[in-house]
């Protein structure tokens, strides 16, 4: 469903400033793969998944989703076949916009465009129905202003806008980071309840590695613009926070220095 291959991204080249954010990197993800990814601040994480999403283009290599070349695809086109949700809560909604306005958008980014109503009887049961599965009471505010919501609301909101339509590739960055412990909770649980229900090939950031190692069939670690770990079924399984620093103390000859990736 996701193939990168050769991919590498140098900001500033030629400068002093210059820094190798993907070093060759090499990707593929299985149909249905929940893949998360973990390394401290500067590891190239992010420069990843905008690299996926289209929003950098890569120096050097490919980016095939659903077996298509989207290297040279903008990133307004490849968000038809690809949802997203961000750190910030205020990100992935049009906050002066109602629920059922924003979840009207969403339902038509993968579809042909028209003039029609955006929201219609029949649509808006599909949406209350779908807003029924977040357990929040949104299916009775189908009017209010998506700016009213809490942080946890808007995120559980961007969340089911990101897949309902079923995208080909789920991306994830840091979404629960924002929130309080237990809203954070709530995002996570939530994610893993839909990334099963519609069996959605994802690709998520993390900095805890809890949160990492609960989540998903396969983990990999990133430092300086390289994967140095890529463990998957029965070893993700046993894996420890303990384990994943003695690894990298192995590959790296040194220790994580990023309290965040370690305290999780």
């Amino acid at each position: 469903m996701l193939n990168l291959k050769d991919i590498s991204v140098t900001f500033n080249e030629d400068t002093p400033d210059e820094k190798k954010a993907l070093q060759d990197i090499d990707l593929t993800l299985g149909e249905g793969d929940f893949v998360t990814v973990i390394g401290s601040n500067g590891a190239g994480k992010s420069t990843l998944m905008n690299v996926i999403s289209g929003s950098q283009r890569p120096d050097i290599g490919s980016v095939e989703i659903n077996q298509k070349n989207v290297t040279l695809l903008p990133e307004f086109k490849r968000s038809m076949f690809i949802g997203r949700v961000f750190q910030d809560p205020m990100a992935g909604t049009a906050p002066s916009m109602t629920i059922e306005e924003n979840l009207a958008m969403a339902y038509a980014r993968n579809k042909k465009r028209k003039l029609q109503k955006g929201v219609t009887k029949k649509r808006k049961e599909l949406f209350r129905d779908y807003l029924l599965t977040l357990n929040l009471g949104l299916e009775d505010r189908l009017n209010a202003k998506v700016g009213l919501l809490s942080g946890g609301e808007r995120q559980a909101l961007s969340l089911l806008m990101a897949t309902f339509t079923e995208p080909d590739i789920l991306l994830l960055d840091e979404h629960t980071a924002a929130l309080d412990p237990s809203r954070a909770e709530l995002i996570t649980n939530l994610t893993g309840d839909i990334v099963k229900r519609f069996n959605l090939t994802t690709l998520m950031v993390t900095h805890n590695m809890q949160q990492a190692l609960d989540l998903g069939n396969r983990l990999i670690m990133m430092d300086k613009g390289q994967i140095i770990l890529d463990i998957d079924g029965k070893k993700k399984q046993e894996l420890t926070i303990e384990k994943l620093l003695h690894e990298f103390k192995r590959i790296r000859g040194e220790q994580l220095d990023d309290d965040r990736a370690i305290l999780g």
